[in-house]
């Protein structure tokens, strides 16, 4: 039995790697899509979401399974546990990309904005280094960088604040280019979500090494 659930397990950790890997592509490719203003790469990432969506319900699937049929206990109980929220987060993260590569597509089809708001690729980094810190906590089993990306969530909630402010201030001298303006406050907004779900995968690697929940914590 014990044999079993370890392989169970390693396949499960082979589909979570396998859609963390697409979604981290799928917003690389939707904040290139809006740099570069490609409508075309936008729209791709759109038609493709149902891959992830696909994938998410399969990892669902696995979790309930090995839960159903092993009912483990400690470690491995907690790790399904975090598995069937970090694949939500995934998921949601995916959906976000598509978010951005929406965007994308509107900006591509209007004039540059006189003052841009964001620097959507330095924001983009930002996130994307949580994301990627989160899964390496997930794949290394490491609660400590998992700490280090909530810590740096707080980061990337002042970068959206101080693009709320920038578009305020741009709508007001600009007030011709509110749409243009608010789309790039849109795409801000979904990078900031997604930072908050790599704090939430980081939260589960915690959990699932510590036993600890540490959500709506106070400095969490």
């Amino acid at each position: 039995m014990a044999k079993h659930l370890e392989h169970e397990i390693d396949r499960l950790k082979r589909k979570i790697l396998a859609l963390a890997a697409l979604v981290e592509e799928a917003v690389a490719k939707s904040v290139t899509a809006v740099n570069e203003r490609d409508a075309a790469a936008g729209q791709r990432i759109i038609d493709a979401d149902g891959q992830v969506d696909a994938m998410e319900v399969e990892v669902e699937e696995e979790c309930l399974k090995i839960l159903a049929l092993y009912q483990p206990v400690a470690h491995d109980l907690r790790f399904i546990v975090a598995c069937i929220r970090l694949n939500s987060d995934l998921e949601r993260i995916g959906d976000l990309a598509v978010n951005i590569a929406e965007q994308a597509v509107f900006l591509a089809s209007v004039p540059v904005p006189t003052v841009k708001p964001l620097d959507v690729g330095a924001f983009a980094r930002h996130v994307r280094s949580m994301l990627s810190g989160a899964l390496d906590a997930l794949v290394n089993v490491d609660p400590l960088v998992a700490l280090r990306v909530c810590a740096d969530d707080d980061q990337a909630d002042a970068i959206h604040r101080e693009t709320f402010e920038r578009v305020e201030d741009a709508v007001r001298k600009h007030p011709g280019e509110f749409a243009v303006l608010t789309h790039f406050l849109s795409v801000s907004r979904y990078l900031e979500r997604i930072a908050d779900h790599a704090t939430n995968i980081a939260e589960d690697v915690i959990y699932m090494v510590e036993g600890e929940i540490v959500r709506h914590k106070a400095g969490a």
